[in-house]
């Protein structure tokens, strides 16, 4: 057995998080999830629809990895990743930094994953890896499934190995922080800069505070949608809320992130953001119980309601980010 000494198997609520936090703990930075969070700039907004889905996707996040990526860029991080075809090389790639006393961050579909709850493709989850034996590898996911685990080391290739939406070919990476690491304080305006920008000047009607809007207007037909309401309904609402965003598609964790600066950062337009974004994370946790009622009662008026509810996020997410951007 071979496993990586003093690394603290602690799971939080988000997949990636959790393996930054594992990741950079181990390098000797100690950052809560809301700060790695909301340092990555890893809050946005999707609506993804796309034939064989039985309701749209509603996405709270930026896309898999590129949180990683500009937490790496803002606090001057060598992220060190490798991507390969080759099932050997692949294996190589993650024994290699073990077997060196470093651990090591997977891209890979949850759906291979032996001690997952719920057995769902993904192709974008992200677990930290800190040791192997002959049989298993030994990781960190979310303390939702279960903080510490194991699964076999067949499960763990054929993760990795999987082709698909938001799958990439098996992805490790490392990180190394510089000898003399920038301040993450110094990063929190530019970090949450960046992130109302890339918000408000979304490319497409699907992204941003114009996607919220359009789920506003679409949500309401999910019930002719849908091609059994009673199980599509509350799964996509429990996606919402449990699906690893930390509740409220991700906007508890990013109030959580600007709670905490404006501990640090005197501005009215800081705490103008914090205060919009503590309403929407109500409402929008209010948006997946509606969610569930129209698909356990079968009333479309649920989803009216529902749909009204993310027309008024529409404006409150934008009246924050427009507030966070002139920071």
């Amino acid at each position: 057995m071979t496993i990586v000494k003093d690394v603290e198997t602690r799971g939080m609520h988000h997949c990636e998080t959790t393996a930054l936090g594992v990741l950079l703990r181990h390098e000797g930075l100690d950052l809560s999830e809301p700060m790695l969070f909301g340092l990555g700039s890893g809050l946005s907004f999707v609506y993804w629809d796309s034939r064989g889905m039985a309701v749209p996707f509603l996405g709270g996040r930026v896309k898999p990895f590129a949180l990683t990526g500009n937490l790496a860029a803002r606090l001057g991080l060598t992220l060190t990743v490798e991507e390969t075809a080759s099932p050997r090389k692949a294996w190589e790639n993650v024994a290699a930094p073990i077997d060196a006393g470093r651990p090591v961050g997977l891209q890979l579909d949850c759906y291979h994953l032996e001690y997952f709850r719920s057995k769902v493709h993904f192709g974008g989850h992200v677990v930290a890896m800190y040791g192997y034996d002959e049989r298993d590898a030994y990781l960190v996911d979310t303390d939702q499934q279960g903080g510490a685990v194991r699964t076999s080391r067949d499960s763990l290739a054929m993760a990795r190995a999987e082709r698909g939406p938001m799958t990439a070919r098996n992805r490790s990476f490392t990180i190394t922080l510089p000898a003399r690491p920038p301040s993450w304080r110094d990063q929190i305006i530019p970090a949450i800069r960046d992130c109302a920008e890339a918000f408000l000047a979304a490319p497409i009607a699907n992204l941003g505070h114009r996607g919220i809007g359009k789920a506003g207007e679409k949500v309401p037909g999910w019930l002719l949608r849908a091609g059994d309401p009673r199980q599509d309904l509350p799964q996509a609402a429990l996606l919402m809320e449990k699906g690893g965003t930390g509740g409220a598609l991700f906007r508890a964790l990013y109030r959580d992130f600007l709670d905490e600066c404006t501990r640090l950062i005197d501005d009215g337009d800081l705490r103008t953001g914090h205060r919009l974004y503590a309403e929407a994370a109500v409402l929008w946790t209010d948006v997946a119980a509606l969610i569930t009622k129209a698909g356990e009662s079968g009333d479309a008026r649920h989803l009216e309601q529902a749909g009204a509810i993310l027309r008024d996020l529409s404006r409150i997410e934008k009246e924050a980010m427009q507030a966070l951007r002139r920071l």
